[in-house]
């Protein structure tokens, strides 16, 4: 587990057993605010253990951004502590929390130690405060990676925990690709230095716009994709062919399995746009704009070079041979492609 300080008081912790799992720590005199648990328990109790020594007055709150287990199997590790969250955290945790948390136990022995926690305090709604000591955060719903994602926003630190909204490839295999769209349009809106991402590196604030506009454009790219996929009739086997950088994104951010989640969000969208066809369309009315942004592309102009003026004869000395006559010639310059700006 690594763990950076961002701010006066506000940590980052970041998982090294898995895919750069990130949590948060908001420390003040009245106790401290931890958002989101990180995968492991051993992981988890580093948090805990660092804020019982630098927080006297112990952790106060723990708020969970979502319900996947990446980001929920250490709160039962929080006791007494109070878990904030989400109505549809808490419905989605009630209703496939024990299957997923028994999947982890499958394959890590060492989550046997952990349980189910469910969220004490819940708001339905789009926005929720809380202030403990100098402190005030705000939570905003942004669902399109899961239904039930929240940010977490310092206002005067211009800090935002952003969750699984904002990661180094979209993940849409829980969630929408249409509300992950908005909801990252929304994150822009934010008066922010820093983002925390849900997983990876932080964003900091002259990387933000190009971050989540790049984004955005993977998110129209893959759905385009997949609906000329469909459109074409050919299998899902086919998805294979399109890896991540094809669609804008780099395979290297957490070491690599970027791409697994590039496939995931791939196939995802495929079994889906079989039945949404609403999903559907928009990817074909995205698959439209481009065809017509190429066909644009591809016209050609004439480009006519301006008339050379003609040359003028001066006068020889007596004898001179009279100078040939000079004409100036129109030339023509081959057409060159030039795109159409949109």
């Amino acid at each position: 587990m690594y763990r950076e300080r961002i701010a006066d008081d506000v940590y980052v912790f970041t998982s090294g057993l898995y895919a750069q799992v990130t949590a948060g720590a908001i420390v003040t005199p009245e106790g401290a605010i931890v958002i989101d648990t990180l995968p492991f328990p051993n992981e988890t109790r580093q948090i805990i253990d660092f804020l019982a020594t630098r927080c006297p007055a112990g952790i106060r709150y723990l708020i969970l951004t979502h319900y996947h287990v990446d980001h929920t199997l250490g709160a039962s590790l929080f006791r007494d502590v109070p878990v904030i969250a989400h109505a549809v955290c808490r419905a989605l945790l009630i209703e496939r929390g024990p299957r997923a948390l028994a999947r982890a136990r499958e394959q890590n022995p060492e989550l046997a130690e952990v349980s189910l926690r469910l969220p004490d305090m819940v708001f339905d709604g789009g926005e929720l405060s809380v202030r403990l000591g100098n402190k005030q955060v705000t939570l905003t719903h942004l669902p399109g990676h899961a239904p039930d994602v929240v940010s977490v926003y310092l206002r005067d630190e211009k800090i935002l925990f952003a969750a699984d909204v904002v990661t180094p490839v979209p993940i849409i295999v829980d969630g929408d690709p249409r509300q992950l769209i908005d909801s990252l349009k929304r994150v822009k809106s934010f008066n922010l230095e820093n983002i925390v991402q849900g997983h990876g590196e932080m964003i900091l604030r002259g990387e933000i716009n190009e971050s989540v506009n790049s984004n955005v454009n993977y998110l129209n790219r893959i759905m385009a994709l997949v609906a000329g996929v469909i459109r074409s009739r050919e299998p899902r086997e086919a998805l294979r062919e399109y890896h991540i950088e094809s669609c804008g994104k780099s395979r290297i951010p957490l070491h690599g399995l970027v791409q697994n989640f590039h496939m995931a969000n791939l196939h995802a969208l495929y079994e889906r746009m079989q039945t949404d066809m609403v999903l559907r369309k928009v990817g074909l009315r995205l698959v439209a704009e481009r065809e017509a942004t190429r066909a644009d592309a591809g016209k050609t102009v004439s480009v006519r070079a301006p008339k050379k003026k003609p040359a003028i004869a001066t006068k020889k000395p007596s004898g001179a041979k009279k100078p040939a006559r000079v004409t100036a010639a129109r030339k023509t310059v081959p057409a060159r492609k030039v795109g159409k700006a949109r």
